[in-house]
């Protein structure tokens, strides 16, 4: 159990600290309420540029990682469909320097044509790097477009284009900046061997000044519910055919997110899961399969994904999933399966209260989804579900009408099947 306090300074900051007497290190996370869900649809990878922006430096502090690695700290940064997320693990003597630089660079950030130009390379670069010229790399792309109609999960973290952001003025990405680098647009956790009411405290005292200057944003478009079954075939240079096969699911806070991070691990959690054995080892269809959920904090998907073999044809590789499918609907799932993929869920929650960062990082998410107690709820509720709670979602989930069906050819193999 991860215990916490909680308090929002007058400015709008949400603020969760949690003492950890067991490490002399501190953990200081900010994570912003701006993730590719929040962009315009002609103006994507924002979140993302910005990423890279809030190390560029402010006015006072022109390079972020000086006085970070003076401190004897490390930081990092990630960016998602949902939030961004920043980081600093550093001595607890030495917290004041991380909760320095994170409230300078929350409204400080120098934001200059040359900063803003270099990073638009950087990031256009990392995109044609890992996205358009990399083997598999726009498969993720094409089944969001396939799966996605309204709601902005329809584009990745990266963005729709390049272009997006090589065409971004200075003006559109400073009011991005104004808009969502607000203290009540963001969620401070700190964990470390420090009191608790310390550490809040030390939070007024480096973020209480910033005026907050909230900006309304437009209301995210909701997904309708999927009522026929969708399907996209492309041909790509890469070695092997892989077939994807995508469900909505509920979102982050339902219980459906359980219920579908279970059939998951029950379907791909290892090497002896249903589908590596039946499907890899026994079979021989796929050289690699995968079930897995994204987890998305609006609705969200359920995910399988195999790479097929070279004897095996596209149509007996739907069939095969199709079939694990309805295995789960039908409920063939025994008591030992159903214990060690719970066992593992509570193994894994409890290595994640030792680290003094994963700490931290969770009170934010959490806090962010509306129900910060669920922190120390989630063991319980994965103790809950049963077999036919399982089958039920997998009936109302693995549905012909709420699939979405991607075949990433090889064009290769495409060729060799041709001359034959």
């Amino acid at each position: 159990m991860i215990k916490y306090t909680m308090a929002t300074l007058d400015n709008g900051l949400t603020v969760a600290v949690n003492r950890d007497r067991s490490s002399k290190l501190a953990a200081v996370n900010i994570l912003y309420k701006v993730g590719a869900r929040n962009e315009d649809p002609a103006h994507t990878g924002f979140a993302h540029l910005f990423e890279h922006l809030m190390f560029r430096g402010t006015r006072s502090v022109p390079d972020f990682d000086v006085p970070v690695q003076m401190a004897c700290g490390e930081n990092n940064a990630f960016t998602n469909n949902d939030y961004t997320d920043f980081y600093i693990t550093l001595p607890k003597e030495n917290v004041e320097t991380a909760l320095w630089l994170e409230s300078d660079r929350m409204r400080n950030l120098d934001i200059s044509p040359e900063a803003c130009s270099t990073e638009k390379m950087v990031v256009i670069e990392e995109f044609k790097q890992r996205y358009l010229n990399q083997p598999y790399g726009d498969e993720m792309m094409l089944l969001r477009e396939l799966c996605y109609k309204v709601h902005p999960y329809r584009w990745s973290t990266i963005g729709i284009s390049p272009e997006h952001i090589e065409r971004a003025t200075l003006d559109e990405v400073r009011a991005f900046y104004d808009r969502y680098y607000q203290p009540s647009q963001a969620i401070l956790s700190i964990s470390a061997d420090i009191d608790e009411r310390q550490m809040i405290t030390l939070a007024d005292k480096w973020f209480g000044h910033i005026a907050d200057m909230p900006r309304a944003a437009a209301p995210i478009a909701q997904e309708p519910d999927q009522t026929a079954a969708r399907r996209l075939v492309v041909e790509r240079d890469v070695p092997a055919t892989n077939i994807t096969v995508a469900f909505h699911m509920g979102d982050r806070r339902s219980r459906d997110f359980f219920l579908g991070d279970m059939t998951s691990d029950l379907l791909a959690g290892g090497d002896s899961s249903r589908l590596v054995s039946r499907l890899v080892k026994e079979r021989r269809l796929f050289s690699s399969v995968n079930a897995y959920i994204l987890g998305s904090l609006d609705a969200g998907l359920f995910i399988f994904r195999g790479q097929l073999m070279p004897s095996t044809s596209e149509h007996e590789a739907e069939e095969a999933l199709w079939a694990e499918m309805q295995d789960m609907i039908d409920g063939s799932i025994s008591d030992y399966e159903m214990e060690k993929v719970k066992n593992k869920f509570e193994a894994n929650a409890l290595m994640g209260e030792i680290n003094v960062m994963n700490k931290a990082m969770n009170l934010g998410f959490y806090a962010m989804t509306g129900d910060i107690a669920l922190i120390n709820r989630e063991i319980e509720i994965y103790r809950s579900l049963t077999r036919e709670a399982v089958s039920d979602f997998c009936r109302r989930t693995f549905r012909p009408e709420n699939s979405s069906t991607l075949i990433y050819r090889s064009a290769e193999r495409a060729a060799d099947k041709s001359k034959m």
